[in-house]
């Protein structure tokens, strides 16, 4: 093989390589900092996040994201935060008014994989890795078309303003 073809090949494979990450599927491990990073950048996570959703009920209370009984997802108001610590932070320890605590029946990793489609319902999570295309039996918009939302921090329920 010429060298010139070797060099090409091998390019050809680090290329696609660095392209399964994409894809990869991740696996948390204990005491492991910032985790949700690399959630919000894996395909296969945000996929799970979002079958985990429907899964677990969450449409139940937060409808396909617009809200319902439970707050919005998708606009740019979050009462406890935007910020992938604290969606899992809400999900894991529960939330006064209704929110309960999944820690008990939600692993850590798939708490992760959720707390990823949550923000990729305002926008907030990487476009390259949400999906481009919906599940036929959602009815939602493919969160890759959705815009990224500013987040501003919402009143806790039951206060009044100072």
């Amino acid at each position: 093989m010429c060298s010139g073809c070797h060099s090409a090949l091998i390019v050809a494979l680090m290329l696609s390589a660095a392209g399964c990450e994409r894809e990869a599927r991740l696996f948390s491990h204990p005491g492991e900092k910032h985790p949700e990073s690399r959630y919000e950048q894996n395909a296969f996570a945000l996929s799970e996040g979002k079958r985990l959703y429907s899964w677990f009920n969450c449409d139940g209370c937060h409808a396909q994201g617009g809200g319902d009984k439970g707050p919005a997802l998708m606009d740019d108001v979050w009462i406890y935060g935007s910020a992938p610590s604290d969606i899992f932070t809400s999900i894991r320890e529960g939330r006064p008014n209704g929110m309960p605590s999944f820690a008990a029946r939600i692993p850590e990793q798939q708490t992760w994989e959720i707390v990823a489609y949550v923000r990729s319902m305002s926008g907030l999570a990487s476009a390259s890795a949400s999906p481009g295309r919906n599940d036929a039996i959602q009815t939602r918009e493919p969160e890759q078309g959705r815009s990224r939302q500013r987040t501003t921090p919402a009143a806790v329920p039951g206060t009044l303003p100072r």
